[in-house]
């Protein structure tokens, strides 16, 4: 083999070698991604459930308000 030829085989070697490398990242990369996904909805999830939790209080404050309403109306006491 000629040198020339010697220098692009080298040159072939690395460039594989790089591909190598580019290919793990790639798939390393590709699962931390897949990761974040799954993190981000457990948190939309969960955002959901607050969110719920927080309607329904709304609603037994709006019942509690009108009850108390309604026993001030009795007692004629509201203002």
């Amino acid at each position: 083999m000629s040198s020339v030829e010697n220098l692009l085989l080298e040159h072939l070697k690395a460039i594989r070698a790089d591909i190598g490398t580019i290919k793990a990242d790639l798939k390393e990369n590709t699962t931390r991604l897949g990761r974040i996904e799954v993190a981000v909805a457990g948190l939309r999830r969960d955002i959901a459930h607050n969110e719920e939790a927080t309607a329904e209080q709304s609603l037994r404050i709006d019942r509690i308000t009108e009850r108390l309403e309604r026993i001030e109306r009795r007692l004629e006491i509201s203002g």
